[in-house]
């Protein structure tokens, strides 16, 4: 396929950029290596991920650096060790720490991300942290894929980072790096998995599970059949992948591989309401965790109060700035409510509804024989709605408490249109616009 020849030229390292990356992983290598030196409790130190796999893209790489410690080393040891030499590693270039089911360091070398991650010297399927199976995927890629079926790896990460749905940490919940080669293993080519996954069907499963698994894509570890990488997957990364799988099929086009400006539709942006606000330095797992939660209560509340959301979004810049954002089916709504009432035969319930409720604008019976109560809501606007929620009940919003403090500082909620930071501008676009790369149009 044409389309294919072309992206391959944007996307496979060219001979400079891998003489570079050797030079850069060598070096960075051996910083480690003279550090992990200084504990007998490490065993080794060994470079994985997509560099030493050969499914790195063009441009677009970052360097793990694993220190495999012996396995009786406990867990607090297991952090510090972890942390002190990744710190005095990169200490030339302002290392920072990082967690996933452990803390990490990373820093930028050159221009490139470096991770320090310690994991234990295990056999396989005696796992103690996550990051154990890391170079037991290394070895099973490099034995499983050749050249040319490694470079199918690379057209499918291209086009799942076009799509926005490349990598598995919570900002994405995506399809990692790890997915992707197995799916090209699976399916043999990038042309194979999209075949495959314009006909997914719910709870797809891939590979030999050893127990049921409820996700909607089931793609079992290779190496540990206990596994389901598609835990991470969310289920709306899903649904973009096959569709977009079927819109490429019907009309190849670059289009797919590249980034996908879009404009907001205006039209909608008068239906978002944003709370944005600030918070203190934390990892951006930490904080992205926190801030989806969050997302997801303050919807609660808003549906609970009558208002539609229809969509939602949260989104940090992964520095200072946070933000949620809902697009409603109306900002505004009636300032009556109907509240429903027990059965009159209820006796007890019924004296007491119409006790609580006798002052309001209208009682009365249906054809059920409830009595019901027509009644002002307390809020018809969402931004009134949010500003007292989060000023006067926040601590029964359902927010995390690790956000509270920093809401309680200072908040502001306000909509679509007045929106003027970069991250919360992007998010806004996704979330009132139709992509046309999903959506093959007849």
């Amino acid at each position: 396929m044409k389309v294919l020849d072309q992206v391959k030229k944007f996307t496979i390292p060219t001979a400079k950029e891998q003489e570079t990356m050797k030079e850069l992983a060598e070096y960075s290598l051996q910083l480690v290596k003279e550090q992990a030196a200084k504990f007998p409790n490490v065993v080794g130190v060994e470079i994985g991920g997509s560099y030493a796999k050969g499914t790195w893209l063009q441009g677009e790489v970052d360097l793990d650096i694993f220190v495999k410690l012996k396995k009786d080393t406990d867990e607090k040891t297991f952090e510090s060790v972890g942390k002190k030499i990744g710190f005095d590693a990169l200490k030339k270039f302002k290392p920072y720490v990082r967690y996933s089911d452990h803390p990490y360091v990373e820093a930028s070398v050159k221009g490139t991300l470096v991770n320090v991650v310690p994991c234990y010297d295990v056999e396989a399927g005696q796992w103690k942290s996550a990051a154990d199976r890391s170079s037991f995927h290394t070895k099973f890629i490099l034995e499983s894929l050749d050249q040319a079926k490694k470079d199918e790896v690379r057209l499918l990460k291209k086009f799942l980072t076009a799509m926005d749905i490349y990598g598995a940490e919570i900002a994405k919940e995506g399809f990692g790096g790890y997915v992707a080669e197995v799916l090209v293993l699976h399916y043999e080519s990038f042309l194979g998995v999209l075949e495959a996954a314009s006909n997914f069907v719910q709870n797809q499963i891939i590979g030999t599970p050893t127990k049921k698994f409820e996700t909607p894509l089931v793609i079992i570890d290779p190496i540990d059949s206990n596994r389901n990488l598609g835990t991470a997957i969310s289920a709306e990364s899903v649904g973009k992948f096959v569709l977009s799988a079927r819109s490429f099929l019907k009309k190849p086009s670059l289009s797919f591989f590249k980034p996908n400006p879009l404009r907001p539709n205006r039209k909608n942006l008068d239906s978002t309401i944003i709370i944005k606000f600030n918070y203190k330095p934390r990892s951006p797992d930490i904080i992205w965790g926190q801030i989806k939660r969050a997302t997801t209560a303050i919807s609660g509340q808003l549906e609970l109060a009558g208002f539609d959301v229809l969509r939602k979004s949260s989104v940090t810049d992964e520095k200072s700035e946070a933000a949620m954002i809902f697009l409603l089916r109306l900002p505004k709504i009636e300032k009556f409510m109907i509240k429903n009432g027990p059965e009159v035969l209820r006796k007890k319930e019924s004296e007491s509804f119409i006790a609580k409720n006798h002052k309001n604008k209208l009682l009365w019976v249906n054809e059920s024989g409830k009595i019901l109560s027509l009644q002002d809501r307390p809020f018809h606007d969402a931004k009134l709605f949010l500003n007292n929620l989060l000023k006067k009940n926040l601590s029964e919003s359902g927010v995390p408490s690790g956000l509270v403090s920093d809401i309680k500082r200072g908040f502001r909620v306000f909509d679509g249109r007045q929106a003027a930071s970069k991250s919360i501008k992007k998010a806004l676009t996704e979330l009132t616009t139709t992509d046309g790369l999903f959506f093959s149009f007849p």
